[in-house]
């Protein structure tokens, strides 16, 4: 049985549902504001539409501009290219000491004026405002919103501090000594321990009283449209030192910068721009924010804090997209969906209803398998019906109207994986296994037969010829479920526990709904299988 099915067998279960006529659906727990849709839905696309006229002005720029730009940009990298070996040179790769002395009195300013000089070439009209911090008031730069690769220009701004980097973009040539000219951690991929080395390099840099250059830091982690500022990842948070926020702006009327996971390529974003006459940017430092106590103690806490100051000032919202949401948007344009179905705000849902990757990535297969006929990558009621092979009744009904959050008619992947964790994963005890056996063994033998288990399914759905043999040969060896398969079983899938929770919390409610003088103390008759006594089980509902 699919997980839906299991959730389907959760919704019937509420008063009302079963067989006869079908009660109104009950009122529900009121939703948690904090898993309303975020105010951007997607921050990883970018359409740049263009029309005839600009297209036309396109071409014949590009005609002129194009290739001088292409060779000013090749001979600045050039001319830059001995400064940084003399400024690397006899330096191990991953440096343990900073570059001081001659070599740096000498590179560092010629470096910083070709670095101007670059994006000056490649037509960057560069507006600054506010004051630069030295490396004493703030050891650390962050620098949001992340939406391109011309975002290096904050660096050279900033006075070219160091920076995080993959080792690999180390090696590269000509930009990779470049790179090492910054005196950069490193980030290796293979190994094992590189997380926690970073950590430990960037508190050791930042703490170090100005010896090393200041850091900067794009705390988002990858880029977007800049329509809103996504969660800040912590590393730049957790030295506890003051930092100072950098804010990044290009205000024209086309866009040929932004580099999003769908969206223009690296390529086509530099012959655009490169072809444009000017554009422009806004640079913008903010004061210098220092932690508090509680801040130095936990850096999402600084972090969260600094990216609503930057968002207050860009006037845009926040959203709890990270880069695993762009590894689902992969994902789902892989199993032919709309890439845009896999966003779910990955660090909020992962932490609220206590899912890692794999298992939302688990739920993306679920739900590809019934919205792939679908049109628009969302499962509608029919969908939805043909998946679990029930008619559209009154039951699923209501159980499609508990995953369909905002009540559009349609269910996202977004409210799918929601759905799953409210209604189908409580707690799964030994206890509530036991019961779950006594509830299906109606002749109290120790055994569940086939006939039971119809009854007790088919009653709760509300679908007297619901077919359950399949799950039934999925649990049995043979002709009849003993306790051991059972619990086997249970214990493999703990999202049925809700079934079985939910069912004993209604019986329980109607017998005390009863008058006072033929009400009876729910009990458990004891069996062959599990003869211990019963505490009354409540059941763990989450509130949604």
């Amino acid at each position: 049985m699919s997980r839906c099915a299991e959730a389907a067998a959760v919704a019937a279960t509420v008063p009302g549902a079963g067989v006869g006529k079908a009660g109104l659906r009950p009122l529900m727990v009121p939703r948690q504001a904090s898993f309303f849709p975020p105010p951007v839905p997607n921050p990883f696309v970018q359409q740049t539409r263009m029309g005839t006229a600009r297209r036309i002005q396109i071409f014949f720029l590009g005609i002129i501009l194009l290739p001088i730009r292409a060779l000013l940009v090749g001979l600045i990298l050039l001319l830059a290219w001995p400064f940084a070996a003399i400024s690397t040179a006899c330096c191990p790769e991953k440096q343990t000491h900073p570059v001081t002395g001659w070599r740096r009195t000498v590179t560092q300013p010629v470096l910083k004026f070709l670095g101007r000089a670059l994006f000056f070439s490649m037509g960057f009209i560069v507006t600054v405002k506010g004051k630069v911090a030295n490396a004493v008031e703030a050891p650390i730069f962050v620098v949001a919103p992340h939406s391109t690769f011309f975002d290096g220009i904050a660096c050279v701004v900033a006075g070219l501090p160091s920076m995080v980097s993959r080792n690999e973009n180390a090696q590269a040539p000509v930009v990779g000594r470049l790179l090492r000219a910054l005196q950069p951690v490193l980030v290796s991929r293979v190994d094992p321990d590189s997380r926690k080395n970073t950590i430990n390099e960037i508190i050791r840099r930042a703490t170090s009283g100005g010896e090393w250059p200041q850091m900067l830091v794009f705390p988002e982690g990858t880029c977007t449209n800049r329509s809103c500022l996504i969660t800040f990842k912590p590393g730049a948070f957790i030295p506890g030192v003051p930092v100072q926020p950098i804010l990044l702006r290009y205000p024209n009327k086309l866009d040929t910068v932004t580099w999003t996971w769908q969206g223009y390529t690296f390529i086509q974003l530099c012959v655009l721009t490169f072809c444009q006459p000017f554009t422009r940017v806004e640079i913008e430092f903010l004061p210098v924010q220092v932690p508090n106590d509680e801040e130095k103690n936990d850096p999402v806490v600084f972090a969260n804090r600094i990216r609503n100051l930057m968002a207050k000032a860009l006037e845009i919202p926040v959203t709890d997209h990270t880069y695993e949401d762009c590894r689902l948007m992969i994902s789902a344009g892989q199993l032919t969906l709309p890439m845009e179905a896999g966003l779910v705000e990955f660090t909020k849902i992962s932490r609220k209803l206590k899912l890692d990757w794999d298992g939302i990535r688990k739920h993306l297969d679920e739900y590809a398998a019934i919205a792939s006929s679908s049109k628009g990558g969302r499962i509608g009621i029919e969908e939805f019906a043909e998946y679990l092979k029930l008619p559209v009744s009154d039951v699923l009904r209501q159980l499609f109207a508990l995953f369909d959050r905002n009540h559009d008619g349609s269910i996202d992947f977004r409210e799918y994986v929601i759905g799953l964790a409210v209604l189908c994963n409580p707690a799964n005890t030994e206890e509530i296994i036991q019961v779950a056996f006594k509830l299906f063994d109606l002749d109290k033998d120790g055994y569940i037969t086939e006939e039971e288990f119809s009854t007790i399914l088919q009653a709760s759905l509300g679908v007297p010829d619901l077919d359950v043999s399949g799950l039934f040969k999925e649990i049995a060896q043979g002709d009849s479920v003993s306790y051991e398969e059972f619990k086997s079983f249970a214990l493999k899938h703990p999202e049925y526990a809700k079934i079985f929770t939910t069912y004993l919390d209604l019986q329980t409610g109607h017998v005390f709904s009863l008058p006072k003088e033929i009400q009876a103390t729910p009990s458990l008759t004891s069996n062959k299988v599990s003869p211990e006594n019963h505490e009354e089980s409540t059941s763990d509902k989450k509130d949604d």
